[in-house]
């Protein structure tokens, strides 16, 4: 049987670099799951592969859309399914790597049939909210679907907004949407994270972010910055660089609310990750470990 080889992780834990050292000894092509590296022109806040990593591992779902593009963890799943039977008709193995939890667990276990967004419904949605602010926004979600109301992070307006916009299109409540069916795939799944110490981590995160900005991440977020409204920007990296060029704080600052929050998303992928109990885990940090030898173990055991 065909095997889907899952290589996720928090961010800053090297899986772009073990992804594509798997890859090259499996003579395979990689599946980027993350849903920022899927945007045109986001490369260095995204970390995406460079064209150097980019040459040795075919990739995918990397650099693909327009910034202005609609993309949404279903239509991941059904581009991602169409493409791996494609691809596991002259691979017996593909590679699967990213930090999108929705991404890799609509890959794996399927993900709710949720309705396209109009986009004009979302515009007018995004307006209110600009003019309005979120409680009026969060009061009609109230009235829709009280138990999503009771759920949801009601501080967050991406969340609260997106969940308004299900209810206008679908007609019905959000939460009746969310069933989470378990769907069988044609070919086997296994799932390898890779993790570090919280302390190294956090180092590799800060130190990463410090790399983004020697390699030009404050040129990039000027160069995107009349565009920062779109969806695809509201990310770390540039949502607290165009807080500096706003002039709402300092360089120093901004950099190190990326630091910040990029610890704050580690941490929340980890939690998310640590879940699934059919995850295995590697430590890349202990030298005691043949990581390479043990995923290839799995893919091919003796």
């Amino acid at each position: 049987m065909n095997t889907l080889l899952v290589l996720p992780g928090p961010t800053g834990v090297g899986k772009t670099e073990w992804s594509i050292r798997i890859a090259e000894k499996l003579q395979c092509p990689i599946l980027s799951a993350d849903s920022r590296q899927i945007y045109r022109d986001m490369i260095i806040g995204t970390a995406a592969p460079d064209a150097a990593q980019l040459s040795r591992a075919p990739h995918f779902f990397v650099g693909t859309l327009a910034l202005d593009a609609y993309y949404s963890a279903s239509q991941y799943e059904e581009d991602a399914i169409a493409l791996l039977q494609n691809l596991f008709e002259k691979h017996p193995t593909v590679v699967m790597t990213g930090g999108s939890m929705l991404y890799i667990d609509a890959v794996c276990n399927g993900i709710d049939e949720i309705p396209t967004i109009d986009e004009d419904l979302r515009r007018q949605l995004n307006e209110r909210y600009r003019a309005e602010g979120l409680d009026p926004i969060r009061q009609e979600l109230k009235i829709l679907d009280p138990v999503f109301y009771h759920q949801v992070d009601l501080k967050n307006p991406k969340r609260v907004i997106h969940a308004l916009e299900i209810c206008l299109m679908s007609g019905k409540p959000y939460s009746s949407l969310r069933t989470h069916p378990r769907k069988e795939r044609p070919f086997r799944i296994v799932k390898i994270g890779l993790t570090r110490p919280r302390e190294e981590l956090y180092d590799r995160i800060n130190r990463r972010v410090d790399e983004m900005m020697a390699k030009g991440l404050l040129e990039e977020a000027r160069r995107l910055y009349p565009l920062k409204h779109l969806n695809s920007l509201n990310t770390v990296g540039y949502k607290e660089l165009f807080d500096y060029l706003d002039g709402n704080c300092t360089l120093d600052f901004a950099v190190e609310k990326i630091k910040q929050h990029s610890r704050n998303y580690a941490r929340k992928q980890l939690t998310w990750f640590k879940k699934d109990k059919n995850m295995q885990w590697i430590n890349l940090s202990d030298e005691s470990r043949d990581v390479e030898n043990e995923i290839l173990s799995e893919i091919r055991p003796d």
